[in-house]
């Protein structure tokens, strides 16, 4: 999987590890561009049955939709598709309130594994725990390091209703799977909770129709290229180009000049054509 594919994919981990992890310091990736992959770098796919399924058929159906939570839903685009019509969703915040979220702390390799409040085998947690802690026990190679290694957003307790033996009361503080004893710390803190109000405008039917509105927008030819910046586009084809040099960071400038279907500070994608080749392009430099 190409970067731009794992920074556009919009995936959220209950589990994360506690330290960071290193990458390249520039990336050209190119990857050839479907209608549908054209479709899914503007808009966000509601899948059946989830939250975002469920308001935007709600606002659709009695033309607005209210819902309660500590982010905005649609934080990558504002363009929601579920089947194949598109829609655009205004997301308003009605009012906050502050609200107490807690996060379930593992260390794997602790240097004192005995218990103060309690050992719990994990299959005799409640279901709330099991399904957040899943990912942790499941890990083939867990890591390790000083203190905590792996953090669990619950939520709030009303998230997790009234099973969990953590939250929002810690009633054990080792968990025991197969054998290893991990310890386990719940951190609190204030967040704030906003309401928001969803209100729905269908864009477009169809998958090719609505990629063509997204072509006239963004699309454009990358032509005129030198022999070294054509070898780093051939390269970012193939398998991405990492190197920081000046054929890389021209090509960088010729893309950067149009418009970009998203751009921050240090990097951004592009829908561009090259030798009669549509590709969806992530730069970072």
């Amino acid at each position: 999987m190409h970067r731009r594919q794992l920074l556009a994919s919009g995936t959220l981990c209950l589990a994360i590890p506690i330290a960071g992890c290193g990458h390249p310091a520039v990336v050209l990736d190119m990857d050839e561009a479907t209608a549908d992959e054209i479709a899914d770098a503007v808009s966000i796919t509601a899948e059946p049955g989830s939250e975002g399924d469920t308001l935007v058929s709600a606002a659709i159906e009695n033309g607005s939709a209210v819902r309660r939570g500590r982010s905005e839903l649609f934080d990558r685009a504002d363009t929601v598709r579920i089947d194949d019509s598109f829609y655009d969703v205004s997301e308003t915040r009605l009012g906050s309130e502050p609200v107490t979220v807690y996060e379930v702390r593992i260390d794997f390799d602790p240097a004192d594994a005995a218990t103060e409040l309690g050992a719990i085998d994990y299959d005799d947690l409640p279901d709330a725990d099991r399904q957040r802690l899943a990912p942790i026990v499941s890990a083939a190679d867990p890591p390790t390091q000083d203190g905590d290694d792996m953090g669990v957003d619950y939520g709030t307790a009303a998230d997790v209703g009234n099973e969990s033996v953590f939250v929002p009361t810690q009633r054990y503080d080792i968990v025991v799977h197969d054998g290893s004893r991990y310890r386990v710390t719940v951190d609190s803190r204030t967040a704030s909770e906003t309401e928001y109000r969803y209100e729905v405008t269908e864009v477009v039917s169809g998958v090719e129709p609505f990629a063509d509105r997204v072509r006239a927008q963004y699309l454009f030819s990358l032509t005129g290229l030198s022999d070294a910046e054509r070898a780093v586009v051939e390269e970012a084809i193939n398998e991405g180009y990492f190197e920081d040099d000046d054929a890389f960071r021209s090509v960088v400038d010729r893309i950067r000049e149009h418009e970009s279907i998203r751009e921050d500070e240090f990097y951004g994608t592009w829908l561009l054509e090259y030798d009669g080749v549509e590709y969806l392009t992530y730069a970072e430099w």
